[in-house]
C-alpha cells in the first residue's frame, strides 16, 4: 500500500495539472457534430483553446459565453440562452456541452434553469440535445473533469432501457482521459479484431486523430460518436470501462440500461493487455486471434531484450491519477523504482507498487528527481526544462504534448503499444546512460607514461 502525501505548500509552485473545464470540453470534442460551449470568461476559452490546438495541431471547436463584469454580477442567465441559440442556428450542431468554469460557479449559475428557459424560449430547437457539465477551476484536473463530462453524456443522452444483449456483438467502451486518439485506435482495432463492434465514449480518434474530411473545413467536430449510436448502448452486451476516474460513468450506464460491465484500471503493460483480450474472449465467444497472441510474443521478447536498461533504473512519474496508475505499474513490472507524483488525490493511487505518491506539481518532481537522481522523468511537455535541469531524460506523456510531433497519434497500450514504449523508454535510458561519465577514483595513481618506440 503506497502512503499518500499531501501537499504543504499554499500554492503551486510549477502546475501539473490542467483545468477542469479544459477536460470537460476535451471529452465533448470526442461527439459527432458537437460543440462545447464554456460558461465563463473568454480569456479562459482562448487559453484552452490554445492548449488543445498546441497538442494535437488541429482546428478546434469550443466557444464561451464570454462573462464579463456586468454579467459576473448582474447574472448571465440572458447570455448563456443566447449563446445557445446563435450556436445552433449558425453551427447547427448535435450536441451542444455546456461547461460551467470557476467564473460562473462562483457566481452561482443555475445551469439546468437556464437551459429549461433556452427550451421554452427556442422550442424550435429542440432536436440539439445540451448536455450541462459542472466543471469548477478551482477542482480536480483534466481528468475529472473529462469523467464528469461523460458522465452527464450518459445521464443526458442514453435513454432509460431494459434492452441489454439485444445487439449482439455490440459493445460499449468508457474511455478514460488517459487514452489518446492512437490508443483508442489501438481498442477499437483489438475489439474488431473478435468479430465485436465497439461504441466509444467519447471517441477522440474519430475527431481529432489529425485527418481531413471532404467539406475541408468545419465549425464542428470532424467526427467522433454520433448520438444515434449512444442512443443504443443500452442494447449492448457489454461494456468496457477503462479507467478509474470513469466508476461513476460506468455506475450511471448501468443504472440506466442494465448491461453488465467489465473494469480495466490501464490497458498498458503485459498483465494488463492479457486481462482484456482473455475479457473480449470471453464475451465474444472466440479464441485468440492467432494475430494478437503473435503480438503477445513480440512484446514478451521486447520486454526480454531491453530488460538490463530497465532493471534498477530510476524512475520519476507526474501525471494525472489514472495515467499515473497505468505507467508506474509498467516501469514497476519492467524493474524500474519509481517515484510518482499525481496532481490530484484518487482512491486507487494507494494500491499503487511505491512507497509513497506526492499529491503535488511539477517543483514536487523536480525535488524528488533531485533527491532520488533519477534517470527519466516522465511527465508532459512542461517537464522539459525540468529534466535539462537535473540531467534525466525525458519521456513525453500526458497532456499537453506540445514540442514533439505526432505524440497524440502513438499509442502505448495493448501489445503493440506497449511494445513501442518499451523501445521508446528503453532508448531514452541508453541514450542517458551514454551521457555519464565514468568514474575515476582520485586515489588510483595515473599509469606511466610511455616513451616513443613503446620502450619505457
Amino acid at each position: 500500500m503506497a502512503e499518500i502525501v499531501l501537499p504543504t505548500k499554499p500554492l503551486a509552485v510549477n502546475p501539473l495539472k490542467a483545468s477542469q473545464p479544459i477536460g470537460a470540453s476535451l471529452a465533448f470534442l470526442g461527439l459527432a457534430e458537437a460543440m462545447p460551449l464554456e460558461h465563463g470568461a473568454r480569456g479562459c476559452t482562448s487559453f484552452n483553446k490554445l492548449f488543445f490546438m498546441r497538442h494535437f495541431n488541429e482546428p478546434i471547436a469550443l466557444q464561451t459565453t464570454a462573462m464579463d463584469q456586468t454579467t459576473t454580477v448582474l447574472g448571465a442567465d440572458d447570455a448563456v440562452v443566447e449563446a445557445l441559440a446563435t450556436i445552433c442556428e449558425t453551427n447547427r450542431p448535435r450536441v451542444i456541452g455546456l461547461v460551467t468554469t470557476g467564473l460562473s460557479e462562483m457566481q452561482g449559475a443555475d445551469v439546468p434553469r437556464t437551459i429549461t428557459a433556452f427550451r421554452k424560449r427556442r422550442p424550435d430547437f429542440a432536436h440539439v440535445a445540451v448536455v450541462p457539465v459542472s466543471a469548477s477551476d478551482t477542482l480536480g484536473c483534466l481528468e475529472s473533469g473529462f469523467a464528469a463530462a461523460v458522465t452527464a453524456m450518459v445521464e443526458t443522452l442514453v435513454p432509460r432501457a431494459d434492452l441489454a444483449g439485444r445487439r449482439a456483438g455490440q459493445v460499449n467502451v468508457l474511455a478514460s482521459a488517459m487514452l489518446s486518439p492512437g490508443d483508442l485506435d489501438e481498442v477499437r482495432n483489438w475489439i474488431e479484431a473478435f468479430g465485436l463492434r465497439p461504441i466509444i465514449l467519447p471517441d477522440l480518434a474519430g475527431s481529432l486523430d489529425g485527418h481531413l474530411i471532404e467539406e475541408g473545413y468545419s465549425t464542428l467536430t470532424y467526427g467522433g460518436t454520433s448520438r444515434a449510436d449512444i442512443a443504443t448502448m443500452g442494447e449492448s452486451v457489454a461494456t468496457l470501462v477503462v479507467g478509474p476516474s470513469l466508476d461513476k460513468a460506468a455506475d450511471a450506464l448501468k443504472a440506466r440500461t442494465g448491461v453488465p460491465d467489465r473494469r480495466f484500471a490501464s490497458l498498458t503493460g503485459l498483465e494488463a493487455a492479457d486481462a482484456f483480450t482473455l475479457a473480449l474472449a470471453d464475451i465474444s465467444g472466440r479464441d485468440v486471434p492467432a494475430g494478437i497472441e503473435r503480438q503477445r510474443a513480440r512484446l514478451t521478447d521486447a520486454m526480454v531484450d531491453c530488460q538490463f536498461q530497465f532493471g534498477g533504473a530510476r524512475v520519476a512519474v507526474a501525471a494525472d491519477a489514472d495515467l499515473l496508475a497505468a505507467l508506474t505499474g509498467f516501469f514497476h513490472a519492467m524493474g524500474a523504482r519509481v517515484a510518482a507524483v499525481s496532481s490530484t488525490r484518487a482512491g486507487h493511487l494507494s494500491s499503487l507498487p511505491v512507497e509513497t505518491v506526492v499529491v503535488g506539481d511539477l517543483a514536487d518532481l523536480e525535488w524528488l528527481a533531485r533527491e532520488q537522481q533519477v534517470d527519466m522523468i516522465v511527465t508532459n511537455s512542461h517537464g522539459a526544462e525540468i529534466a535539462a535541469r537535473t540531467g534525466a531524460t525525458l519521456l513525453r506523456a500526458g497532456f499537453p504534448i506540445y514540442d514533439s510531433y505526432g505524440a497524440h497519434a502513438d499509442s502505448a497500450i495493448g501489445y503493440g503499444g506497449t511494445r513501442r514504449l518499451v523501445f521508446k523508454a528503453a532508448d531514452l535510458l541508453v541514450a542517458h546512460y551514454q551521457e555519464i561519465a565514468p568514474y575515476r577514483s582520485r586515489y588510483r595513481s595515473a599509469p606511466p607514461a610511455r616513451a616513443v618506440g613503446g620502450r619505457s
